[in-house]
């Protein structure tokens, strides 16, 4: 008998289950494209790549390397990533305990007062333990041990925790790509202070030299060689010069407190060696194969820890279709008085449950989160394949940009040649 009510609950279930399931709405669902070109367009491509090398290889300069390590531990929105990541760690931990059951300890204490006309009443009044009959008003003492468990039929609640996990990752790969910007802005940030301390030289030895021409100029006019009209113009000249040095100070100022701000910390001088500015020579950037953007740029990996995180997701809103078995028990000891509160098996109590509950009707707000759950996963897809598209097109952007740079540079340096040529032919 038992065997066959086991059997018919079993059926029931299955029932259950295919007529939930052919009631969920239909989704179209979206595959992510990881299709990425062989090669750089019209750039030389090979399997060395910069973006593996550690940013203290990287960069050598002490100052800058100093600047770098504060910026790490101190700056303010990194550390808020941090703290996400622990959010999102947390995360996993209540994931992981829904599936588990949750047990709660009960300590009670009652009294209960009925009417001695009532049924209640007139029963206490002829009911004896022991030989001795029920005080009234009637005391109520518990202790005991109550436990829910939600059976994780469709793994609904472990695929909750797999989403959570991905989601960690993602915010660990978050954290990764905030600490390479901020690395790559504090060395843009500091290089570009280095040319403006150089930039500012030069402008000083500019003006010494004009000002000394200012002095030849008024010395001519004097001898009636030039007219009033060329000391002023070539006065102007110099009063222009000397107005961009404060120009040029201003940048300064403004670049150091860019960098004291990454570095998280108030206004102050940035010590640094400027004269090693035009004799820096950087290393040689090699931007390897487009495939190898997927394993080194870890916004691409974060993006793609979203995307599995999004499509668990959609499992788990699909799951709220079917029917949900929660068991719930109890045990423990109840009594009228505290002397007969342990007293066994007169005052023990134990409850066994088990429901099996199921959306019927109106399930408006499930179908909701489960369109929503879909749109978000196609979102996540997008976003995957816009991170690529955008990764591939800043290292061709950069490497070109680096490649224009060597080209204008050498044609600086003939400039420059030609230009001392022709003062020592002007001498």
């Amino acid at each position: 008998m038992t065997r066959r009510i086991i059997y018919l609950n079993l059926v029931i279930v299955f029932m259950m289950m295919m007529f939930f399931s052919s009631c969920i709405p239909v989704l179209t669902t979206r595959d992510a494209n990881k299709k990425v070109s062989a090669t750089y367009n019209n750039l030389p491509s090979d399997t060395t790549n910069t973006g593996a090398i550690n940013w203290k290889e990287f960069f050598t300069d002490p100052f800058l390397s100093a600047l770098i390590d504060t910026a790490l531990s101190n700056n303010q929105e990194l550390n808020m990533m941090r703290q996400q990541v622990n959010i999102t760690q947390n995360e996993i931990r209540a994931r992981k305990g829904a599936y588990l059951p949750f047990v709660s300890p009960m300590v009670g204490v009652g009294v209960d007062k009925v009417g001695a006309y009532t049924l209640k009443g007139a029963g206490q009044e002829i009911s004896t333990i022991k030989g001795s009959r029920i005080s009234d008003p009637v005391g109520n003492f518990v202790l005991g041990a109550f436990a829910t468990w939600e059976v994780d039929i469709w793994r609904k609640l472990r695929n909750a925790r797999k989403s959570a996990i991905y989601r960690y990752l993602a915010t660990i790969e978050g954290k990764n790509f905030m600490i390479t910007n901020l690395v790559a802005e504090i060395a843009n940030s500091y290089y570009e202070l280095m040319a403006l301390d150089n930039q500012l030289d030069v402008l000083k030895k500019n003006i010494e030299i004009q000002t000394n021409a200012l002095a030849v100029i008024k010395l001519q006019k004097q001898a009636a060689r030039v007219t009033e009209l060329a000391v002023r113009r070539f006065e102007a000249l110099v009063f222009n010069t000397r107005s961009r040095q404060y120009d040029i100070q201003q940048r300064i100022i403004e670049a150091e407190n860019k960098i004291n701000f990454l570095l998280g910390r108030y206004p102050q001088t940035i010590q640094r060696n400027s004269t090693t500015f035009n004799t820096f020579v950087p290393k040689t950037i090699s931007a390897g194969v487009p495939s190898q953007l997927l394993i080194n740029r870890t916004d691409i990996r974060r993006a793609e820890q979203e995307l599995e995180a999004a499509k668990i997701d959609v499992k788990v809103a699909r799951a709220n279709f079917y029917p949900s078995l929660v068991i719930m028990g109890g045990v423990g000891f109840e009594a009228f008085k505290p002397q007969y509160l342990l007293q066994l098996p007169e005052s023990l109590l134990f409850s066994v449950a088990g429901n099996l509950i199921a959306p019927l009707i109106n399930r408006n707000a499930l179908k909701a989160e489960y369109y929503s759950s879909n749109a978000r996963q196609k979102q996540a897809v997008f976003n995957y394949e816009r991170t690529i598209l955008n990764g591939y097109i800043e290292v061709v952007n950069q490497v070109s940009n680096i490649s224009n740079l060597q080209n204008s540079y050498d044609l600086k340096s003939q400039e420059v040649q030609a230009l001392v040529k022709s003062v020592e032919t002007a001498n």
